[in-house]
């Protein structure tokens, strides 16, 4: 029943996406007669030579259109971003639901190929949201490099890079899904990412660093990016582990991956040539000592 709803409620919000999307390319089809205007004024003037107070009044009243134009297309497109950003966590949470639906008399369910998850981890660091603030507004906690804040709870299918115990006794960083949290004991138990060597572990909050929730944008949020030789912890590309590493490169636009150097013994100087990982992927490093 849950499921059916899920479906529904998306499918809604599908319509009123679509419906938006149109919005927007009414608003910006008006607008660009108003830009026209703008841009045969300018050309006028140039001609003409001067600029009289005709033309000074004529440009004041057009670029006021113009503004409140974008204010309005730009309002639109918000709304179409929350739709969004709705949709994805009504497909999430009909994830998690449709899990919970298989009863022990199920045939078991197929373990996820490699390549299939490596590709699956691809897709969520290229549609992680863009963080578009404005103007005057900070980035806010789990944008980009900005720390969760203090009393922040990650919640039921969130990824999470999670401190455990591996095989040999040694302890590595793993990609992993929050299944649930215990107030009364502080504790997640969590799902290691990697169904091949699926398991589930309790782990204290100091062992979990919750992944950016949005990607920070370069060039309007530098502040909110890793910089340049910043120890990190970052997921070795078509791995589900964390190793620490330093920024050799940060984004220089919203598109543009990490480049990173994991620190590697096999190099002379202890460091791998740079590999880009995206800033999904990347999080702090709490332990500031090389090994």
């Amino acid at each position: 029943m849950a499921l059916v709803l899920a479906d529904t409620k998306i499918a809604e919000l599908l319509t009123e996406l679509h419906q938006l999307i149109k919005q927007t390319q009414e608003e910006r089809s008006r607008s660009e007669h108003n830009l026209l205007n703008i841009q045969k004024t300018h050309e006028r003037m140039q001609t003409e030579n001067k600029t009289s107070p005709y033309y000074r009044t004529k440009l004041r009243g057009l670029y006021t259109t113009a503004k409140a134009d974008a204010e309005a297309e730009c309002g639109i497109l918000r709304r179409a971003l929350d739709k969004i950003a709705e949709i994805k966590s009504l497909l999430e949470e009909r994830r998690i639901a449709a899990r919970g639906v298989y009863s022990d008399s199920d045939p078991p369910r197929k373990t996820m190929r490699r390549g299939v998850l490596m590709t699956l981890l691809q897709q969520s660091a290229m549609t992680l949201p863009l963080w578009i603030g404005k103007p005057g507004d900070s980035p806010p906690p789990l944008c980009g490099a900005m720390p969760a804040s203090g009393d922040y709870v990650a919640k039921q299918g969130d990824k999470v890079a999670a401190r455990v115990k591996a095989v040999d006794g040694d302890e590595q960083w793993i990609l992993a899904e929050v299944v649930s949290y215990s107030h009364s004991t502080n504790k997640y138990e969590v799902d290691d990412i990697d169904e091949e060597g699926k398991e589930r572990h309790t782990l204290s909050r100091r062992r979990i660093i919750p992944l950016p929730q949005w990607k920070a944008n370069p060039e309007t949020d530098p502040e909110a990016l890793f910089s340049k030789d910043q120890l990190v912890l970052a997921l070795y590309p078509q791995t589900t582990c964390f190793y620490r590493a330093l920024i050799h490169t940060p984004p220089h636009r919203p598109q543009d991956d990490y480049s990173v150097l994991f620190e590697d013994t096999s190099y002379a100087d202890g460091y791998s040539p740079p590999l880009n990982v995206a800033q999904r992927y990347v999080v702090a490093c709490k332990e500031n000592k090389k090994k």
